[in-house]
């Protein structure tokens, strides 16, 4: 998430692991690469993000906070997150399609308020 605008500029799904993460960093633009970065203490960030711009903080911190909130927001929204059943809507190739355009709308919404204020 830009810290800036708030928009969403790279995702993945998968589980905690360094290798999800990876993905994720692979996924981020060059620009925001380079940039500082906060994240919560799961072990994998501290595996993938580069050590000089990254800094692992307690949820406590207030840093990922927006983050957090978006989450939350993704989980109300979409709830076949926090749904038990199986089903071919719950297939990864239907949670990446769904998600990105969650995404998509997401920061369009984004976009509009910023450009209103």
């Amino acid at each position: 998430m830009c810290r800036r605008t708030r928009q969403i500029v790279a995702f993945v799904i998968g589980d905690h692991s360094a290798r999800t993460c990876a993905k994720l960093w692979c996924k981020l633009p060059a620009a925001y690469q380079r940039c500082h970065s906060f994240s919560d203490l799961w072990e994998a960030y501290s595996k993938v993000f580069p050590k000089e711009t990254h800094r692992s903080v307690a949820k406590g911190a207030g840093e990922t906070n927006h983050m957090e909130r978006w989450n939350n927001t993704l989980r109300q929204r979409l709830a076949r997150y926090v749904r038990k059943t199986l089903s071919f809507y719950k297939s990864d190739a239907m949670h990446q399609l769904v998600t990105k355009w969650f995404i998509t709308e997401y920061n369009r919404d984004c976009r509009n308020a910023v450009s209103y204020s």
